[in-house]
């Protein structure tokens, strides 16, 4: 009996079928259906986007056990290692998956994100490879501790490290140990992984942005930190504990009746970006400091500690600035799906961007959000797993409308599986 993969190939299963392959509905193992998703999602057009979707969300336990394995069908690891395609969890089987090319992985080398890159520098394999060194030295997205690790490695390969690279990542056992082992030096770029420098993002990003929203800065200019949900902590900078205010900060004036008014603080001084001087005290210290523009070019430039502030900016320009930012992750994106405690509009611009919502995670994370916006949900929630479906319909915290186009879709949905 021929396998369920042969029979789709062969173009000999009937439609129904196949949009329940592509949903991973078949009684098939696990690896033969990832499988059938890589080859619905790169070899077919109607159900392309079905089987992305659903590989995206497969579960994480049998993925990596392919990504593991140096028997899996070169398609399917091909496609898993694309940086298109890739989930940052198989990362690390990938890496020491002899049948997954160096070629591959210079590519994914080359552009990979800073947070993908932490990931690598951890491979044992890829100390050895001068080729996946090499293209991930060009990578524009290194930091410079990430940087200087790179160049240190390919330093210390010599003539025979070179030699013994292919051979050593072509044993299956070697590799497995491989994947166990963490040198020192990427511990400390992960550690240094959201310290990273305003340099990192070219200036024509920013002005783009500025320039592009110039009539709502100006409108806003003024206009202070104030935080979706308030803070714990205080915003602005007080004086040090056993240190004297200014006069200027605590004068009191008379009142016609005689009583002390309250003291009068000094203003804080807005700037327009951070300095080196300002480096010193915590991120919504420094935060307050900031104007409009300055916060806009925080939120592009700066680090993820930063930028989970600044999302939740109740002015709209600057929130919208962090989507905007070249640093900002995927794994990011998919807490601010989540959070509540962010404007509508930032629910809605991430839905609006193609690289956000083909991530699985982060469009569920948006359908959930009780503060999504409704038409937003609506338009994502056919995009969802049928067992995603069932839960969304039972969720009270989301809009009755959006529960009932949840449970009508989970029916139909369900019905098509039982055909």
């Amino acid at each position: 009996m021929p396998r369920m993969i042969d029979v789709i190939r062969s173009s000999g299963a009937p439609s129904n079928l196949m949009q329940s392959a592509a949903r991973g509905a078949l009684s098939v193992p696990p690896q033969e259906m990832i499988e059938i998703l890589v080859y619905l999602a790169t070899q077919t057009k109607i159900f392309s986007e079905r089987a992305r979707l659903t590989l995206a969300a497969w579960d994480e336990s049998s993925s990596r056990s392919v990504a593991a394995d140096p028997k899996a069908p070169k398609a399917v690891l091909d496609y898993l290692v694309d940086p298109r395609n890739l989930r940052p969890a198989l990362l690390p089987a990938l890496l020491e998956n002899p049948s997954v090319s160096h070629e591959s992985l210079a590519n994914l080398a080359s552009s990979a994100s800073r947070y993908v890159v932490e990931t690598i520098l951890k491979s044992e394999r890829v100390g050895r490879s001068p080729e996946i060194l090499t293209a991930l030295n060009s990578n524009p997205h290194l930091n410079e501790i990430q940087s200087r690790i790179v160049k240190e490695k390919l330093a210390h390969l010599g003539p025979e490290a070179r030699e013994g690279a292919e051979t050593a990542t072509s044993d299956p056992e070697a590799a497995t140990a491989a994947a166990h082992s963490v040198s020192s030096e990427a511990e400390s770029a992960e550690m240094a992984s959201s310290e990273t420098s305003p340099e990192d993002v070219p200036e024509e990003t920013v002005t783009a942005y500025l320039t592009e929203h110039a009539v709502e800065i100006s409108a806003e200019a003024d206009k202070r930190f104030q935080p979706i949900g308030g803070v714990h902590e205080e915003l602005t900078p007080e004086a040090e504990e056993g240190e004297p205010e200014p006069a200027s900060a605590v004068a009191a004036t008379e009142t016609p009746a005689g009583q002390a008014a309250a003291p009068k603080r000094a203003p804080i001084k807005k700037k327009s970006f951070l300095g080196a001087g300002h480096e010193k005290g915590n991120a919504l210290q420094k935060i307050a400091q900031l104007d409009v523009k300055g916060r806009i070019q925080l939120a592009m430039k700066g680090n993820k500690e930063e930028r989970s502030l600044l999302i939740r900016d109740g002015t709209k320009v600057v929130a919208i600035a962090v989507l905007e930012s070249p640093k900002v992750t995927d794994s990011e994106v998919e807490k601010f799906a989540a959070q509540k405690n962010v404007l509508e509009a930032v629910l809605r611009a991430i839905s609006m961007k193609r690289r956000f919502v083909k991530q699985y995670p982060v469009l569920r994370q948006l359908v959930f959000n009780p503060r999504t916006p409704i038409d937003v949900s609506l338009g994502l929630i056919k995009n969802l797993l049928v067992q995603d479906l069932r839960n969304l319909a039972g969720n009270k915290e989301v809009s009755e409308t959006v529960r009932k186009l949840a449970l009508r879709m989970f029916r139909q949905k369900l019905e098509i599986k039982k055909d």
